[in-house]
């Protein structure tokens, strides 16, 4: 599962923060200076060595200099990953981030022993990076400000490790030490959504992973909390508005 990174790197005499952007979910996307070029300009587009690509005037000063790849998820659970981040996640003025893209830009120009190897960490620690400076108030509610959130982040982590246990509103506001109340209205206001919703829906997000693998009906409802595969078809096709059968045929055609 690719995840499209942009890291800019303005020219020092624009003296514009150093930002970037990270795509969770490729999809078709355009990016353009404020003042877009005129219809019937012809777009200018110099490879000035492999892999590095020069746009606009030749002659005229560097306004922008950009950095774009992908990082790929080795994890079975890439795609329930990226289905809870946002669909764009952009930051800008972070010190750290800034060092690591230059950092990166410094090594991919140089040829030094164990290139790759030095890059990949980096790249590595640039996506965590960029997840967790998206955190914390600032961030719109969602995964990444619930984990940012000290009381709710235990209980999400529960959720996600065990979704075949029993879970209600009132057992994880026991598990996070808080009143039903204040837990319900802190979960909704940090995740975005009440708990139930976010737990069928991790739940929902895992059955669908195992559908596309063929996994028996019946495991997966044992493993994601429903009591029998009858309860299990009824709430995934209330959810998802497919049975889990035709799901897993139209995923393994796809």
């Amino acid at each position: 599962m690719p995840i499209r990174a942009t890291a800019f790197l303005p020219n020092p005499v624009v003296g514009a923060d150093p930002g970037s952007v990270l795509v969770p979910e490729i999809f078709s996307f355009t990016m353009s200076s404020l003042r877009p070029p005129p219809r019937e300009a012809i777009a200018q587009r110099l490879e000035t060595s492999p892999g590095v690509l020069r746009l606009g005037d030749p002659d005229a000063p560097v306004e922008v200099v950009t950095m774009v790849g992908h990082c790929a998820f080795g994890s079975d659970d890439r795609a329930l990953l990226v289905s809870l981040l946002p669909e764009v996640i952009h930051i800008r003025g972070e010190e750290r981030l800034t060092l690591l893209v230059r950092m990166i830009n410094d090594e991919t120009s140089a040829d030094r022993t164990a290139r790759a190897m030095v890059l990949r960490w980096l790249l590595e620690v640039l996506l965590i990076e960029a997840l967790r400076s998206t955190g914390g108030a600032a961030a719109p509610p969602g995964l990444l400000r619930g984990l940012a959130d000290p009381l709710l982040a235990p209980t999400l982590r529960r959720i996600h490790a065990d979704p075949g246990r029993s879970m209600t509103v009132e057992a994880l506001a026991q598990d996070a030490a808080m009143s039903r109340s204040t837990f319900f209205d802190r979960f909704r206001r940090e995740v975005g959504v009440p708990p139930m919703e976010y737990a069928t829906g991790w739940r929902m997000a895992l059955a669908k992973e195992l559908l596309r693998k063929d996994v028996a009906t019946a495991e997966i409802a044992q493993r994601v909390g429903y009591g029998s595969a009858s309860a299990f078809s009824v709430a995934f096709t209330r959810h998802v508005g497919k049975p889990p059968g035709a799901y897993s045929r139209e995923s393994t055609a796809a």
